[in-house]
């Protein structure tokens, strides 16, 4: 199929004047260099303008449909064709690719092939899609307004596993496009939420907004988070940076980590270096201003009431907590044996 493809190529091409085929060679890295040129630097060679460039490569391609050589090119397209349905019938460019030749310079000459044939619809990258090519534009026009749906209804700070994700955009998809009896839907969700680029995996292999700390991770805060909510329990902080370095392989020392994660709303210290995630119902404060908060939200509570509320929030000693509740100036021991905030 590699030689075929080249075989093509090179027939639509000899059907061209030496400039114009010398400009699409370029400008589609189909000789020797596989690297596409620009307008301006093909521009640049011939001591022409950009608009001039342009003009040649539309002339050239439009001369080669007129061609014989496209005519008899057309059992070649219909397979490319069958390829792109199999793929999922809208395509991100370079997976596709990537899909049917290893190397670079055959990549460009499918690539070619697809821009010639009348058979394809390429679509342009924007700011939430990738460059990707379709051979049914009504679906195209389905499968990006589920992702825009399915992207819309992610916050930040959400992250969730791929099954999750796939199921989430089969639901989207099925409110935009009955999908019910169609079982390819689930084979090709995978690839279809690769052409969107508001949409990302971290090193985890967890799903969320391209843009969060929780994808494109910034400093050794959101990879502890990672680390963290991995993890599902409170860590120390030099056990923290031990996995976020065997985890992310980034160098993390446990003091300049103990320094991030204190001052981060997302982290909570609950012990002697012991770091929790605030998500996981956890707040600020001392062992006193957790005591306070737990009595203001439910009432005067008793002497093992407070001791189990707080042990689910801070790993402290029992001790600990009685030495506070015992402090007059905070509390105070109401007639049924209950503790109250002292006034």
């Amino acid at each position: 199929m590699n030689i075929l493809y080249k075989d093509i190529t090179k027939k639509l091409l000899a059907e061209l004047p030496v400039r114009s085929r010398d400009v699409l060679t370029k400008r589609y890295g189909l000789g020797k260099v596989s690297k596409r040129e620009t307008l301006e630097a093909i521009g640049g060679e011939y001591k022409i303008t950009r608009e001039r460039v342009r003009q040649i490569e539309a002339f050239a391609i439009n001369l080669i449909k007129k061609s014989k050589s496209y005519a008899g090119a057309e059992a070649a397209f219909t397979q490319l064709k069958k390829s792109m349905d199999e793929f999922g019938g809208v395509v991100h460019e370079q997976m596709f690719l990537e899909s049917l030749a290893k190397d670079k310079t055959t990549q460009n000459h499918i690539h070619f092939i697809l821009v010639v044939s009348d058979a394809f619809t390429k679509l342009k990258e924007d700011e939430n899609f990738h460059y990707r090519w379709t051979t049914n534009p009504d679906l195209a026009v389905k499968v990006h307004q589920s992702l825009q749906n399915l992207c819309s209804n992610f916050s930040e700070g959400d992250l969730v596993s791929e099954p999750e994700l796939v199921n989430k955009f089969l639901v989207e998809l099925k409110s935009v496009k009955d999908t019910s009896d169609d079982p390819k839907v689930d084979r090709f969700a995978n690839k279809w939420l690769s052409l969107s680029k508001l949409l990302a995996k971290n090193p985890l292999g967890e799903w969320g907004l391209a843009a969060s700390p929780n994808i494109r991770m910034r400093g050794i805060r959101d990879y502890a988070y990672l680390v963290l909510r991995q993890n599902k329990a409170p860590m120390h902080f030099a056990e923290v940076a031990k996995m976020i370095n065997k985890t992310f392989h980034r160098e993390a020392h446990p003091a300049t980590c103990h320094n991030e994660l204190i001052k981060d709303n997302r982290f909570v210290l609950v012990g002697r270096g012991l770091y929790a995630l605030t998500e996981w119902g956890y707040s600020k404060g001392t062992v006193i201003e957790v005591i306070q908060r737990l009595i203001k939200e439910n009432g005067p509570l008793t002497r093992d009431e407070v001791l189990a509320k707080v042990l689910k929030e801070r790993q402290v000693k029992s001790n600990t907590i009685l030495v506070n509740l015992q402090n007059p100036k905070f509390f105070k021991k109401n007639s049924d044996g209950k503790f109250a905030i002292a006034k």
